[in-house]
């Protein structure tokens, strides 16, 4: 299949890319599992209480086990006495990763940007061979093209180029093509490829086709 590319000027072209990594059919269970897992492992662990055998204090037994008429208790430090440990509480870093098996990441990526190119928010833009230094420049192009709140996925030569005018623009981020992940590509409205790195990601991935569901 062929995707429109269009450059600074607003001439467009076109550009051949596999229908079974843009084109596949999508799973939306899988992509809710892969991208619920990566916001999981996403989210900070610093939150911590003390548990029963953290509490610093006497280990003795508080009274007689038994002819006093209360409970049994063996020590001042169990969650139910002020002062003692916390019952269920967080515990800090020591959480559970949720792992996600390389080869359904990959999958999840695919399906993902099947849908980006299904809902037409999919875009290729000619490699940029000029250093753009001017925020505004690069904003009224966006503009133009309507690509704000966008993904800009580039090669590093187009990167470097473009990188110090479009830093300072809100909800775009710009990251190389080896850094692709199923949950930015769904966070921003806008795929933006440069023509260099849609190719470089194609011939990257191409050998995780075969897994595609």
């Amino acid at each position: 299949m062929k995707i429109e590319k269009i450059n600074l000027e607003g001439k467009k072209s076109s550009v051949e890319v596999k229908d079974s990594i843009f084109s596949s059919k999508i799973n939306e269970k899988l992509i809710s599992s892969v991208i619920y897992k990566t916001n999981a492992n996403y989210k900070g662990r610093s939150s911590k209480t003390k548990q029963k055998n953290e509490i610093i204090g006497s280990t003795s037994k508080i009274y007689a086990q038994k002819g006093t008429g209360n409970a049994r208790h063996a020590s001042r430090k169990a969650p139910i006495f002020v002062g003692g440990g916390i019952a269920h509480g967080p515990k800090g870093a020591v959480y559970k990763v949720n792992k996600i098996n390389k080869k359904v990441r990959k999958i999840g990526l695919f399906h993902v940007l099947s849908h980006k190119n299904k809902a037409n928010e999919l875009y290729v833009v000619e490699d940029f061979k000029e250093e753009i230094k001017k925020t505004k420049i690069f904003n009224n192009f966006l503009s133009k093209f309507k690509l704000k709140n966008s993904l800009i996925i580039s090669d590093k030569a187009s990167r470097n180029k473009i990188f110090k005018s479009a830093k300072n623009i809100p909800n775009i981020k710009i990251i190389e093509q080896e850094g692709t992940n199923a949950y930015d590509v769904l966070k921003y409205k806008n795929i933006v490829f440069t023509a260099t790195s849609i190719k470089s990601f194609q011939e990257r991935v191409s050998k995780w086709v075969k897994f595609i569901i």
